[in-house]
């Protein structure tokens, strides 16, 4: 390993990245000043290791030999990598938009790689096909907490691009996503986030995504553990240099495929831990009675293979030092060892498998004793049999703090305009001391209102009259979740928000439920909309209708319909779909799905 990464691996062995710092502190100071002035010795004497335009080593550079050879065999991405580093778009977008911003170029003169592929290291995703020079940008929410002032200011970066094309949504990982925006108008709204404890950068393609943890951390009497700091501090570990104190960290900007993590903190697991490749699921020790995570790995969703998450018979203590450590190890196994040829086989699940469940777990509790951390990784212990039943988030519940109360809005499917963004902001800033709080649902939570003032919350115009937010939402318009869809999404089939949004309010005229149901809409068998999860799923697909005017059958917009997800601790993925080929047309979809809402859910008609 070269000498940079040894000199990186020295200071994170001295030092956990304190996440509490990097968060509330403009200047993110890391680490202790003895190790930090060893590390910086360690530089001077191996000046380069260092990128002279990013001022970083190359997140290559870090591989061993062996993986640097799969790579430039690899895929077509991998070759990408290799031919220019994922690090250089930490530059690049900024001189890309100088020049397009001077007229020494175009968004379309763009180099076709960084187009596509590695700009996404700076979470600008190019939705080339529906608006062309226009991209997605994705940030990293840990624990899916923002305040008033980042809401508004994610309304201030898509107004420039109109009401239908800047939007902003809120994902099935907590986060956020800014629609609209374009190449000159990026390195404003990166310095925006950083200005504001946020980022963008590693957020997207081979990198470690949003860190989910419980919405309720800190305001529920049924929590096991408080996710915030550990979400903080692994968010910390996978996008901020500890040597530069800056967002970017080339230790992770090489990974062969994505990755995804989840915090449960309660019984209740709104982390959705089964469909991560790390889940950490609280769970006291038999023995000793110390709180802490069971581990299970490798659940994954895409278009090849859906995989719920294997237990690994692994527990780890619940505190910041044993959980960072060990999804280092974890990571850097993945990095150094996962698939670079097959990028449907690139997940975490498939190198479990090629180990074995067993020796894998040896060999993640064996680099976890080589960082030296005091970190004990003991058996998976066994989970709480006491009667549970999962609790709501959206309505109005008392928190256990007095005369508190968290307040769960319905945003149907997670789409915000410019206004709603500024409402939301202004309702946090009146009721909630500015905190908004995002679930994998894509709603929002409201904690710590006053109970005094529960009545005036309710009664502000942005919860009444023709307001798309609700607090009394209905049992199956409550529970709606999708894509992006063909809006702005090439890879969907249909298109999924504006349909959802319209299809269940239909279905909450028509039938009664006793229970929440969650309909899940996705565009593609890529399962973004996590349709497998869902009480039922509804995947676009193709199907055929009978033109009356030509008497034949004709490719029509259509779907899968999937029926039994679970969630929580009974987790279940439902892999196979019950219907085919349903057109998407409400007058064929509504009638389909009323049926199974009646037999399998226990719906009656309205009268």
């Amino acid at each position: 390993m070269p000498s940079f990464a040894a000199a990186v691996r020295m200071l994170l062995l001295g030092s956990i990245p304190t996440s509490s710092l990097a968060f509330t502190s403009p200047t993110f100071r890391v680490g202790s000043k003895s190790i930090e002035s060893k590390l910086m010795s360690t530089l001077a004497a191996d000046a380069e290791a260092v990128s002279a335009r990013t001022g970083k080593p190359t997140g290559t550079s870090f591989l061993p030999e062996e993986a640097v050879e799969r790579a430039k065999s690899g895929n077509k991405i991998e070759k990408d990598k290799i031919e220019k580093d994922p690090t250089s778009a930490f530059v690049d977008i900024y001189e890309y938009a100088r020049r397009i911003r001077e007229g020494e170029m175009t968004w379309e003169e763009v180099e076709k790689a960084d187009l596509d592929s590695r700009l996404k290291f700076v979470g600008m995703l190019h939705r080339n096909k529906r608006t062309p020079g226009q991209f997605m940008m994705r940030l990293k929410v840990p624990n899916g907490i923002v305040n008033s002032d980042q809401m508004r200011f994610y309304a201030d970066c898509v107004e420039p691009y109109g009401e239908e094309k800047g939007v902003v949504d809120i994902t099935t990982r907590q986060n956020i996503q800014l629609r609209g925006i374009k190449i000159e108008d990026a390195p404003t709204v990166i310095d925006g986030l950083h200005a504001r404890n946020q980022t963008s950068i590693q957020s997207a393609l081979d990198s470690v995504r949003n860190m989910v943890g419980n919405p309720l951390a800190g305001i529920d009497d049924q929590e096991m553990v408080d996710t915030r700091e550990i979400c903080n501090a692994l968010n910390d570990l996978v996008s901020l240099d500890p040597v530069t104190e800056t967002r970017g960290n080339p230790v992770w900007a090489n990974l062969p495929r994505k990755f995804n993590i989840a915090i449960s903190g309660s019984r209740d697991d709104f982390s959705h831990t089964h469909i991560n490749d790390i889940g950490l699921q609280p769970c006291p020790h038999a023995e000793t009675g110390e709180m802490g995570f069971n581990v299970v790995l490798g659940g994954y969703m895409s278009i090849k293979r859906v995989a719920e998450a294997i237990e690994s018979d692994m527990w780890i203590p619940a505190d910041r030092n044993s959980v960072v450590t060990l999804s280092e190890a974890i990571l850097r196994i993945f990095r150094d060892e996962g698939d670079r040829k097959d990028r449907q086989k690139a997940r975490l699940m498939w190198l479990v498998e090629k180990y074995g469940v067993e020796e894998f777990k040896k060999a993640i509790v064996s680099e976890v004793e080589k960082y030296g951390r005091g970190v004990k990784v003991d058996k998976a212990q066994p989970a709480p049999t006491e009667k549970f039943e999962r609790r709501e988030l959206l309505g109005i519940h008392k928190q256990p703090q007095d005369g508190k109360y968290r307040v769960g809005v319905l945003v149907p499917v997670g789409r915000l305009s410019q206004t709603e963004c500024r409402q939301l902001a202004d309702v946090a800033d009146k009721y909630s001391n500015g905190e908004i709080r995002l679930t994998v649902e894509q709603n929002v939570i409201l904690p710590n209102v006053d109970e005094a003032a529960l009545e005036d919350l309710k009664n502000e115009d942005c919860f009444n009259g023709d307001s798309r937010f609700k607090l009394n939402a209905g049992k199956i318009e409550g529970n709606v979740v999708s894509c992006t869809g063909a809006e702005f999404c090439s890879l969907a089939i249909i298109e999924t928000k504006h349909n959802a949004e319209s299809l269940v309010q239909k279905l909450e005229e028509l039938v009664t439920v006793d229970r929440p149901v969650r309909i899940h809409f996705t565009g593609c068998p890529n399962s973004c909309g996590q349709v497998q999860a869902a009480d039922i799923g509804i995947m676009g697909g193709p199907a055929k209708k009978m033109d009356p005017e030509s008497g034949k059958a004709k490719a029509v917009p259509g779907c899968k319909i999937f029926v039994g997800g679970r969630i929580g601790e009974d987790a279940h993925l439902a892999m196979d779909p019950v219907k085919t080929g349903i057109p998407l047309a409400e007058e064929d979809l509504i009638p389909e799905l009323v049926e199974i809402l009646k037999n399998e859910f226990g719906a009656v008609s309205k009268e």
